[in-house]
């Protein structure tokens, strides 16, 4: 499986995060499941314009995680957009907003902020293993 996200920064620094309406229904950034001859750049667009009806403008890939116990390997890339996110299904999106990276809201996922981490320190793009999420709530 393939999946991709994007960490999308605005001019204030903040990232934008989507709420789930499913699940932990927790904080995360836009992403999703990659679909047939589909590039996990072309991924993390699709999600961020079905999600929050952004177009992204991708800046650079952040990393790649492997999640062995579900066989994924999750793309990130940093990004911005010069519109305004919004919600576009509220089956699977509750809420947007855009939050500064040290004061994340909760209930989000150890691999949310690392991602995110990972996409704001500057340093090369890697691959890493990642194991079960710990949720910080």
């Amino acid at each position: 499986m393939l999946g991709a996200a994007s960490v999308i920064l605005n001019d204030d620094g903040r990232i934008l995060l989507v709420k789930h309406g499913y699940g932990e229904r927790n904080w995360e950034l836009p992403g999703g499941r990659g679909e047939a001859r589909e590039s996990a750049e072309e991924t993390a667009r699709r999600e961020a314009r079905e999600e929050v009806g952004l177009e992204l403008q991708i800046d650079y890939l952040t990393g790649v995680y492997w999640e062995p116990e579900i066989d994924a390997h999750h793309f990130v890339f940093r990004a911005h957009s010069d519109g305004e996110a919004r919600v576009h299904d509220r089956t699977e999106i509750t809420e947007v907003g855009w939050f500064d990276p040290s004061d994340l809201p909760r209930p989000v996922s150890d691999f949310t902020e690392r991602r995110i981490a990972d996409a704001i320190s500057g340093v090369a793009a890697r691959v890493h293993t990642i194991g079960p999420r710990v949720w910080r709530r």
